[in-house]
């Protein structure tokens, strides 16, 4: 495990490093643009206030029925999607303590997200963070617009996300932690850790600056998500008994159930990006599918090659793996190109919940590193190849060449890894000494439901 810290270590300082030299060579040229564009701006002075009156966004009906919809199904997708895939996998005596970890981080988290978290992820402030203009929703109206749809909408299908990130770290540290502790860390990440890596990507910050392409939520979310939850196993240690005693799922019946409203809800998550319902949206929608659907078939012929059967937990993780790695390329890449990445997801990631987790002996107990994780980083680096037009995606920005776009993918990668798993670490260590994060050894083996909440999931 030292082995593993250190190389770890080495890998984020060497990416920071590189990361920091592009930022400095690259500067320059930044600087510069807006300069050019104000020059050549200046001949149409005089016509822009008619111009600007004429293209004033309007309220479009039928993007804000589909954005409302949207909004619903990654309410769906954690509550109770996440929370059953979560509860199927753990044992039977921590089904509940999972459904009310993930039960009360998304409530918990709503309200933390329109008191401050939306403000400081959306709004106008420096390239790293916004600003609290819009702290507890001040100056939203109904009125407000954000593009074609009503601001108050826009943030709760933000809110959403913001939420459904945080609950996808309990999987890393499932069975073995205070709820105390998951709800003051969750408070803590999503301000400190989600939402400047949302204003960097989504709100205006420098990686937006930089061109990088995370349609939603590669980099934001699922990066983020799984670095912090691999830190999380890492910090409390392995649970009792981790590569001693069998610790099977004590309902995949309830796994599958989740996969499936986990599968249903993306739709709303991937193509609600789009933020309207127009030509691209149903790009996004039939990637989102058919990604999915390859990653199935990738994680499942690989597990019956490599261990003689293939099992329904593989296909519901192939699911979940497609789900995430499409994420960040939906939009900017072509159907095919998305059974491409489908397939690459499902094999990479199945490599990484058997043999990489094995090589180095962490205990993420649902494997939210080895799916949201490695899905996240392959999804985000591969959007730099697959949306070229001769792959049948949109193509890149003018003067943009395809390794440009690589290399600008793998700086938000390394930039997304670096910042969560150093903040992610010193938040754990900060709840460490205000409430501890361990149960003791006797509850851990009673179960967290008896022991933390006072009641069982089932009556025998």
């Amino acid at each position: 495990m030292k082995r593993f810290l250190t190389a770890l270590a080495a890998v984020l300082a060497i990416g920071l490093a590189s990361v920091t030299n592009s930022w400095a060579e690259e500067k320059p040229a930044d600087t510069a643009a807006p300069a050019a564009a104000a020059d050549s701006a200046a001949p149409a002075a005089a016509e822009a206030p008619a111009d600007a009156a004429a293209e004033a966004p309007k309220l479009d009906s039928g993007s804000t029925a589909w954005m409302m919809t949207a909004t619903v199904l990654v309410i769906l997708m954690t509550i109770p999607g996440l929370a059953l895939f979560y509860g199927g996998l753990v044992r039977q005596k921590n089904m509940l303590s999972v459904l009310m970890q993930v039960f009360v981080t998304f409530s918990v988290l709503s309200v933390v997200w329109v008191a401050a978290g939306y403000s400081l992820a959306f709004t106008e402030g420096s390239n790293f963070i916004g600003s609290l203009e819009k702290a507890f929703l001040s100056g939203v109206t109904p009125d407000s617009l954000q593009g074609v749809i009503p601001e108050y909408v826009f943030i709760t299908f933000q809110l959403t996300f913001a939420a459904i990130t945080p609950a996808l770290i309990i999987g890393g540290f499932a069975e073995r932690i205070k709820f105390s502790a998951v709800l003051i860390f969750m408070v803590l990440w999503m301000l400190a850790v989600y939402v400047p890596v949302a204003h960097w990507v989504w709100g205006g910050g420098f990686l937006a600056d930089d061109g990088a392409k995370d349609f939603a939520g590669g980099t934001v979310v699922h990066i983020n998500a799984g670095i912090a939850a691999l830190v999380g196993c890492l910090v409390l240690g392995k649970r009792i008994g981790y590569g001693r005693e069998a610790m099977p799922p004590h309902s995949l019946t309830m796994t599958m159930i989740g996969a499936s409203m986990l599968w249903v809800g993306w739709f709303g998550f991937n193509v609600g990006s789009e933020l309207a319902a127009d030509g691209t949206a149903g790009l996004v929608l039939v990637n989102t599918q058919v990604a999915t659907a390859a990653a199935v078939l990738g994680w499942m012929f690989a597990e019956w090659i490599f261990r003689g059967k293939p099992s329904m937990l593989g296909a519901a993780s192939g699911a979940v793996a497609g789900l995430v790695a499409v994420t960040p390329a939906c939009g900017f890449i072509g159907p095919m190109g998305g059974i491409l990445l489908g397939l690459i997801a499902g094999v990479l990631c199945f490599w990484a919940v058997t043999t990489l987790k094995g090589l180095f002996g962490y205990d993420d107990s649902l494997d939210v590193f080895g799916v949201h994780g490695i899905g996240g980083i392959i999804g985000a680096i591969l959007t730099g190849v697959l949306m070229a037009p001769g792959l049948g995606g949109v193509g890149y920005p003018e003067g943009i060449t395809m390794g440009a776009q690589l290399w600008i993918q793998t700086k938000s990668v390394l930039i997304t890894i670096v910042w969560s798993g150093v903040v992610s670490f010193i938040l754990y260590k900060i709840v460490d000494m205000i409430v501890g994060l361990r149960v003791t050894e006797d509850k851990e083996r009673e179960g967290l439901d008896i022991t933390e909440h006072g009641e069982t999931a089932y009556h025998s």
